[in-house]
């Protein structure tokens, strides 16, 4: 992201949801019979639109009440794949879009201090609903532009070593930590491994765990492996109703287990990756809802619901010394797998 002009009330530069308002709706296999009803209703309004005549009102009412209980009842009742599916939607609200709606007062920080820049995560020292924050995030991008830029959100080395940076300076200065979590995993090419990408990923993990600030994990797409726990490692930890949070991508799972990448959907199921299951496994805190339909049909409200949950966990952890901060992370993953 370029930095903002230098004005009063700072924002990120404009989401993608801003961006691509006028786009058409992306459907997934399973929204079909959404897929078929929205197609009909866009046809009576250009109908309507061509000969102002016809009135098409009562039958697309009727239609959306339709559209309404489709999504209601496909959405109730998705496996872990179409979940995995929801999670990967490409009008999904990614970190931009939260960084837009939440965050005044950007700043943000680039580059390692070692070798270079890495656009896959996105950090920087921000302003949250009023309380000076750093924010730490992975950004997938939008359109083939901007997908190749950030990399389609899968960081190098010297974005984790960014991230342990501004984690260096919130502790420095007693800000709190922001990081939402996106991304299918670290990227694993030749020149990350030669620059030492399991021992950045690592030493970010570790920073994690060693600031003595609050630290408010969210995942809100994807959550790959240790690509995703390197800046997950928070005192809270949320996912989205619709996210998914793994070891490895079931396709990954499928191809090792079976040699098939395309029983995923199998993967899926018995890796247990969705929120519910993280829930009662005792891996994250709590689930934010989404609206009907996934969080890319309304992602104002989807938004605004994770900054409140934001808010509240750093209000509480708000209450606790650093050393009680930092103690109490630490015995939330130790604990992990305990009581199982």
């Amino acid at each position: 992201m370029q930095k903002p002009a230098k004005t009063g009330n700072r924002r990120p530069p404009p989401s993608q949801n801003d961006r691509n308002t006028d786009l058409m709706q992306t459907y997934l296999d399973f929204e079909k019979p959404i897929s078929d009803l929205e197609g009909k209703i866009h046809e009576l309004k250009k109908l309507a639109a061509e000969d102002e005549s016809i009135d098409t009102s009562e039958e697309i009412a009727r239609l959306e009440g339709r559209v309404r209980e489709a999504t209601e009842e496909i959405y109730s009742k998705l496996n872990a794949w179409q979940k995995t599916q929801v999670a990967r939607h490409p009008q999904r609200p990614h970190f931009v879009d939260y960084a837009s709606h939440l965050l005044t007062d950007f700043t943000p920080l680039a580059g390692d201090r070692g070798f270079g820049e890495d656009a896959a995560i996105q950090a920087g020292l921000a302003r949250f609903r009023g309380q000076p924050v750093a924010v730490i995030g992975q950004e997938k991008g939008h359109d083939t532009k901007s997908r190749l830029k950030h990399n389609f959100g899968s960081p190098r080395p010297e974005g984790y070593r960014k991230a342990i940076r501004v984690m260096e300076m919130a502790d420095r200065f007693g800000l709190p930590i922001i990081s939402l979590v996106d991304t299918a995993g670290a990227y694993p090419g030749v020149g990350a491994e030669e620059r030492g990408q399991a021992e950045a990923i690592a030493r970010s993990t570790e920073m994690c765990l060693a600031v003595r600030v609050p630290m408010v994990s969210v995942v809100i797409g994807e959550g790959g492996s240790g690509g995703a726990i390197a800046i997950a490692t928070g005192n809270r930890v949320y996912m989205l109703q619709n996210a998914i949070y793994s070891v490895i991508s079931p396709e990954g799972a499928a191809s090792i287990l079976w040699r098939d990448s395309t029983r995923a959907k199998e993967a899926a199921t018995n890796m247990r990756i969705t929120a519910e299951d993280l829930k009662e496994l005792g891996i994250i805190d709590d689930i934010i809802p989404e609206p009907v339909g996934g969080a890319h049909r309304d992602p104002q409200t989807v938004i605004t619901a994770t900054g409140n949950v934001i808010e509240e966990a750093l209000a509480e952890l708000g209450k606790l010394s650093g050393d009680e901060v930092r103690a109490a992370r630490r015995q939330k993953f130790l604990q992990i797998g305990r009581n199982l």
